[in-house]
């Protein structure tokens, strides 16, 4: 299994970005995904989940209205759209799939995990 993240870069403070994240080798329509980031020095913390149909999503907090999770199971693939970005979420975003129709923000929910792609936000 293999989970390709891309589309990070380097944006000022309140540009957007786009990140995807493509699954191989095997499908995870009957899986939710999620999005989770850790930025230098912290911990990793989650960003966004979406159920197997996109159904249900959820949010952190902190990009609640800012971020929208997207799915597209007849290509195998996540999104995440990033707006209005601050400094603060600055990190590598990691793709995950997870172990049910719905992981929610649990970590230990996710089975699998992309290599992360770098998201830097000037000010």
């Amino acid at each position: 299994v293999q989970l390709q993240a891309s589309g990070g870069g380097l944006v000022q403070a309140g540009g957007s970005l786009r990140l995807s994240c493509a699954a191989s080798r095997r499908t995870f329509s009957n899986n939710g995904m999620g999005w989770f980031r850790q930025a230098p020095g912290k911990e990793r913390e989650f960003v966004s989940a979406i159920s197997w149909n996109g159904a249900i999503t959820s949010y952190a907090d902190s990009v609640k209205g800012r971020f929208t999770i997207s799915r597209d199971n007849a290509k195998n693939r996540v999104n995440l759209q990033m707006n209005s970005l601050k400094p603060e979420d600055t990190a590598l975003y990691y793709c995950a799939v997870g172990r049910a129709a719905y992981s929610g923000s649990d970590y230990r929910t996710y089975a699998y995990w992309g290599q992360g792609t770098l998201v830097t936000v000037s000010s």
